[in-house]
């Protein structure tokens, strides 16, 4: 079957769209989610549209119903703790992995992400610092060499992208958060795994401590 570039990137505008209502909040847990009524709205047909309720499935966010279309799942409060959590652990493990593993040219990808960062800081250009702020990150799950651990760490990422972007944008986390990626930088460079371990660890608590901020 030949699958048309339209469609894909029919499909594509339709899930981001949706991925964002349900991370927002706009759609809410237990929410019906109907191929038809979606279509119209988002002017698109229903494949793409089917397309994109499959993907966000497999993402956990919705769940698929026969007859009954998608009901909304979302993600809860105790959802993000745990997640934090998990995140915690296995971002140090990343951080300490790629500080033994990461090569000369990702060091320095990793060196311009933070100095751009911090260049688009001082523009109060937020779009451009979460986009950053995702590509630090990645850059160390890749660099840790071990692509069970990417693959997870990633797709928790993409679970609380809406989040994140709120919580950098709601205060002056980003400020602290890319003075931290500095110091995590500075510790992978330098070869100190232990210290690149240990300040992911406190990056993580700081955001989910800031995050609970914005909650409350």
């Amino acid at each position: 079957m030949i699958i048309s570039n339209t469609s894909l990137s029919l499909e594509e505008r339709v899930y981001s769209i949706l991925e964002e209502e349900i991370l927002s909040g706009k759609l809410k847990r237990g929410e019906q989610l109907r191929e038809i009524a979606l279509a119209e709205r988002l002017e698109a047909s229903r494949t793409p549209v089917r397309g994109a309720l499959h993907r966000l499935a497999e993402e956990g966010l919705v769940e698929l119903c026969a007859n009954k279309g998608a009901t909304v799942i979302g993600i809860t409060k105790e959802d993000i703790e745990d997640i934090y959590a998990v995140r915690k652990r296995l971002e140090g493990l990343a951080a300490r992995l790629a500080t033994e593993r990461m090569s000369d040219e990702d060091k320095e990808k990793l060196k311009q992400t933070v100095e751009l960062s911090e260049f688009y800081l001082a523009k109060h250009n937020d779009k451009q610092s979460g986009e950053l702020d995702s590509e630090f990150h990645s850059i160390i799950f890749r660099a840790s060499g071990s692509r069970h651990l990417c693959k997870i760490l990633s797709d928790l990422h993409k679970n609380i992208k809406a989040y994140r972007r709120l919580s950098l944008s709601k205060s002056d986390r980003a400020e602290k958060s890319i003075a931290e990626h500095r110091g995590i930088l500075e510790a992978i460079l330098s070869g100190n795994s232990d210290e690149a371990e240990h300040l992911t660890s406190v990056h993580i608590d700081n955001a989910l401590n800031n995050f609970k901020k914005q909650m409350n």
